[in-house]
């Protein structure tokens, strides 16, 4: 496990608590030791590596900023750090802890009973059980509040309709927990995934995110008792204060991918050689590595900013939205950068740079695309509404 070869400009710890700093290397030894070494082949493979769930939950990554229930009850850089190091192994595994911990976990913390709770967090944050979110429907993501699937209520309890897709972990999960327009509104649901009637099928042919798993959902009558419901989520509040939280994530988890493509630039460049000499000591790839650098510092800084309000209860979901929008923009760029320098190498599995451009295309698109994310903040600043 080698310090990142920004840390020789960039000191991180000395803004950070010594609690914060075990975080971190806890979870750069964990991506090190048990992620990197198998990462290329799985991406090619299309292979999710599930042995290492437990893993994770022993090392108390999953829900860690949750308190109670098994849950380690980190702080909110703590669970930044986290992400950002699990992340610059691959954005699947930082997806992963996201799904588990900050969206099917906090819906459960949030909203659910006691019952609930009891039931489900402590196997959760084990890794002993998996959850998923089940929000997004075929016809797109960013309009939740279309939403076509349905929850009726008869004598018996609900029965659920409708369709979900790009739902993370669906076809390895125990629970969903599930979102559907009611009379009352929209709600949630805890869904058993070995319920008649719920089906999850891995969606196939993707170029990106390839060593994790999305699935379409199908909710054909499936029928769930009374008490399935959240009771403490009436509304779109309840999926968007998840949706918050995985945001949050994603702030330092997109710093994570660009920093390790900024190390593979630098430590290439060094060694690569053109007209005589390492292709390091020209004036332009200098210039290019520099820029990379201020963009990663400025992104990693802001997440930490981020985390301080998020801990002190002050953080809106326009500063997310602030956090996610330059996160995941600046990280591509600096993807693409690291990869001219690497030349045609850099389109080989010998460098991760493809594998996390190609993921961060994914990590742009869900949570919020560019788009929702800029109009979430043009409306912080006017008071006006764009959307539609």
């Amino acid at each position: 496990m080698h310090a990142p070869l920004v840390d020789a400009v960039f000191d991180l710890d000395a803004l950070l608590e010594p609690e914060e700093i075990i975080w971190s290397r806890a979870a750069r030894a964990f991506a090190t030791n048990r992620i990197l070494p198998t990462v290329e082949a799985d991406f090619e493979a299309k292979h999710f590596r599930a042995e290492l769930i437990p893993e994770l939950g022993r090392a108390g990554f999953l829900g860690m900023h949750l308190t109670g229930y098994g849950c380690a009850g980190a702080g909110a850089v703590s669970y930044g750090l986290v992400c950002l190091e699990l992340e610059a192994a691959d954005s699947g595994w930082r997806t992963f802890v996201s799904v588990q911990g900050s969206l099917a976990m906090s819906a459960i913390h949030k909203y659910g009973s006691e019952e609930q709770k009891q039931r489900w967090l402590p196997g959760m944050a084990a890794g002993e059980l998996v959850g998923c979110f089940a929000l997004t429907e075929p016809t797109g993501g960013s309009d939740p509040a279309a939403m076509a699937t349905t929850a009726r209520r008869d004598a018996d309890g609900w029965v659920i309709e409708g369709t979900k897709r790009w739902i993370g972990l669906a076809s390895i999960a125990d629970v969903a927990v599930v979102w559907a327009q009611t009379d009352a509104g929209v709600r949630g649901f805890l869904v058993p995934t070995d319920t008649a009637g719920f089906t999850a099928t891995p969606i196939d042919g993707k170029l990106s995110m390839r060593a994790s798993i999305q699935c379409d959902v199908l909710l054909d009558s499936v029928r769930v008792p009374f008490d399935a419901i959240l009771p403490g989520a009436a509304g779109l509040s309840g999926p968007f204060g998840c949706l918050n939280e995985a945001r949050f994530g994603i702030v330092w988890g997109a710093m994570g991918a660009a920093r390790s493509c900024l190390d593979a630039a630098i430590g290439r460049s060094k060694t690569r050689e053109v007209f005589g000499k390492p292709i390091g000591a020209t004036q332009l790839i200098q210039a290019k590595l520099a820029d990379m650098l201020v963009e990663y510092e400025k992104g990693v800084l802001l997440a930490l900013h981020l985390g301080r309000l998020k801990e002190r209860g002050t953080l809106t979901p326009a500063q997310i939205s602030v956090g996610k929008l330059n996160s995941v923009r600046e990280a591509i760029q600096i993807a693409r950068e690291a990869r001219a320098i690497l030349g045609g190498d850099g389109i080989t599995s010998e460098f991760p740079v493809m594998r996390h451009m190609a993921n961060l295309e994914s990590v742009r698109t869900y949570e919020g695309t560019d788009e929702i994310h800029q109009l979430v903040l043009g409306r912080a600043l006017t008071d006006l509404n764009a959307f539609g």
